[in-house]
């Protein structure tokens, strides 16, 4: 038997009212069958119903249609016999004129086939699709924020007036932006209960809240077109509360929705209200908290010189930091023959550090173009891929896309393209045969700052990774006390612009680092960008304003202290001070982390790129943050300061009867 799949639904039963299937397949509805079921059905009913009353006499078996004639005509076809016999049935009696029949054309000596009488459907209504613009896209700019913002203004004017959202003249309230939902149960990785159970009692809170929601429109209250709730809005708002109550409550939660759904059963419009207002009123307060405003203040409780003294307690083990990519020793002499040899069997292929392409390099350039590297163009993703939210339900189904273009994984090669392949070197040796690492030197240098913020922005060359900036402030002041551009050993293949901030432009305004200030600067313009020779010398101005017991603080100090070859025994590392729940090799990044701690925004300039002074007082701030956390703990353990010294919490004495026997002894023999 076949699968009907509803098609008959729109079809009057030929058995209304008097069919005793249990699961018919024709439609049993009242509106349907009044205009076709007043009565017994007659001999000229229609020309779909060819059976007359004289052939059912009262019998209980199904119609059929009628013959119509044992023999065709030799010199017409089936249908134009078939168009005969109707107009001679609709000549004995004529019949009440149907909607089907009403459309039907008039005939002609053109003999049409029988589908051709049938009313035919309109297509359905389809939704316009809306086409959202990403506002701050960098390739629509402001003409894609003006299509956006028109967007939505047609989308509300094609409401109803009755779902039109007050106007900021008679309320403050923003526009609601809702995502149209069905009327089903979310998915939860724990359910308390079946399916079923949640859908009964979603449908029944859901119920209350239309009733309540429409008690409130008849009211002639004049706020209440800013409290009314669409369709849509009143489905989110029982998934939102369902949703709560399996999560929070999960043990009782069949006790803790019937108790909301008997409260709101009982409920009077007037309390509905209050409770729409509430609801309303924290909306506007969420909304305006998300707004950006004043930072979060750092008060550590401590002063500066205090807070110095307490940041070595902070700096990481030496034992673990290879774990996290750090390089603590120096390579040996043979080990830095063997990947000399090494380097030398590969001829220069290396990997794109981009889209993972085998390419070469030519460091003195190809003899043929003089091109720097092989492979054409580079085409690649920017931005890492990330997986969509779960709990949202736009993107239950999506799979991992990539935050700069939002494509999915797999689908494309990439979203932008560079001239070039990259590459990058995290071998320790192959590091050291461009530049040997170097430890921090001794120093008697006086006037030092306490403990430094440093760090490095990278770009590449035909020797890997190399530095191209360094930036150091003074902790815990954020003073500035060293930002040069670095001019790097081999020939640049990308700046890495719109992570380092570096631009070509830097380096054709910058000035030697020795040139005085007066010739750094023109008369009304801000002091040029110093820049150095070689990423030593760099290393060397570093180098005079630390020593071996200064704290270096950053974020990620691996990247910085192998792009500048250092070796130093006191890292504070803020990645390491905030460590992810999952472990390695996942991170916290910097941006996360000041807006979570300190609720300041950073690396805001887009494709312009980092700013490392800015990077280097971010990583500055969040120590800070962990040195206030300290002192806390400290002073909860006994802790005690005084003129700039800690010191720590008194021994107690140990009661005599609990002192060991060797120590009751030697009380004996000194009281003997």
């Amino acid at each position: 038997m076949f699968s009907p799949l509803g098609l008959f639904k729109q079809t009057p039963c030929p058995e209304y009212p008097h069919c005793s299937l249990t699961n018919c397949l024709f439609a049993h509805d009242e509106s349907l069958n009044s205009k076709q079921y007043n009565g017994p059905p007659t001999k000229s009913a229609s020309a779909h119903n060819l059976e007359d009353k004289e052939d059912l006499n009262g019998s209980d078996v199904p119609r059929k249609r009628r013959r119509i004639g044992n023999t065709v005509d030799e010199s017409g076809s089936p249908a134009v016999k078939a168009v005969a016999v109707r107009a001679s049935l609709s000549s004995e009696s004529p019949p009440a004129v149907s909607k089907a029949s009403a459309k039907q054309p008039p005939a002609s000596d053109t003999v049409l086939p029988s589908t051709a009488s049938r009313p035919i459907s309109p297509p359905p209504l389809r939704a316009a699709k809306a086409s959202y613009v990403r506002p701050n896209s960098p390739q629509n700019g402001n003409r894609a924020r003006e299509k956006s913002e028109q967007t939505w203004k047609d989308e509300d004017k094609s409401l109803p007036k009755t779902t039109q959202l007050p106007t900021a003249k008679k309320s403050p309230l923003p526009k609601r932006k809702t995502v149209e939902e069905s009327l089903n149960p979310r998915m939860l990785p724990n359910p308390p209960v079946s399916h079923p159970i949640r859908m009964k009692l979603l449908t029944m809170l859901h119920e209350q809240m239309t009733r309540l929601n429409a008690e409130l429109m008849q009211s002639e209250d004049a706020s209440k077109a800013a409290l009314k709730l669409s369709d849509a809005e009143i489905i989110l708002e029982a998934l939102d509360e369902e949703v709560q109550m399996a999560k929070r409550n999960p043990r009782v939660y069949q006790n803790v929705i019937k108790s909301r759904i008997m409260v709101l059963r009982k409920m009077k419009v007037d309390v509905w209200k209050q409770e729409r207002i509430k609801k309303v009123a924290s909306k506007v307060l969420s909304q305006e908290q998300k707004k950006p405003g004043a930072p979060k203040p750092i008060d550590t409780g401590l002063t500066s010189a205090e807070e110095v003294a307490l940041v070595p307690r902070l700096a990481a083990h030496q034992e673990g930091l290879k774990e996290h990519g750090y390089i603590v020793t120096k390579a040996t002499d043979a080990e830095l023959e063997a990947a000399r040899r090494g380097l030398e069997s590969s001829h220069g292929w290396e990997q794109c550090d981009r889209c993972t392409t085998r390419f070469q390099v030519f460091p003195s350039r190809r003899t043929e173009d003089g091109a720097l590297t092989s492979g054409g163009k580079c085409t690649y993703h920017w931005a890492k891929p990330r997986r969509p939210n779960p709990t949202m339900s736009e993107n239950k189904n999506r799979d991992m896309a990539y935050a700069c273009c939002d494509q999915s994984v797999g689908v494309s090669s990439g979203c932008t393209q560079a001239h070039s392949h990259v590459f990058k070197i995290s071998d320790p040796k192959r590091l050291a045969m461009v530049m040997p690492f170097e430890r921090t030197p001794t120093s008697n240098r006086e006037n030092l700052p306490g403990a430094v913020c440093f760090d490095c922005e990278m770009g590449y060359t035909t020797m890997g990774m190399e530095l191209i900036r360094l930036t150091a402030t003074a902790w815990p002041d954020g003073r500035e006390v060293l930002d040069v551009l670095v001019r790097p050993l081999g020939e640049v293949l990308d700046l890495n612009s719109r992570f380092s901030g570096v631009w070509p432009d830097d380096y054709t305004n910058a000035v030697s680092y020795n040139c005085g200030v007066s010739q750094r600067a023109k008369a009304g313009d801000a002091p040029a960008v110093q820049i150095v020779d070689s990423p030593a010398k760099a290393r060397e101005l570093l180098f005079e304003l630390i020593t071996l017991e200064t704290p270096l603080i950053g974020h990620a100090l691996e990247n910085d202290l192998n792009a500048a070859r250092i070796l130093h025994p006191v890292i504070v590392d803020s990645c390491l001070l905030f460590p992810h729940p999952r472990g390695l090799p996942l991170r916290f990044g910097l941006k996360m982390l000041m807006k979570k701690h300190l609720d300041r925004e950073i690396q805001m300039g887009g494709a312009q790129g980092h700013d490392s002074k800015e990077d280097a007082r971010a990583a500055g701030d969040l120590v800070r943050v962990q040195i206030g956390q300290l002192w806390q703990r400290m002073k909860g353990e006994g802790w005690t300061k005084s003129d700039g010294e800690f010191y720590p919490p008194l021994p107690q004495e140990i009661p005599p009867n609990r002192a060991s026997a060797d120590q009751q002894e030697q009380r004996r023999k000194q009281s003997a």
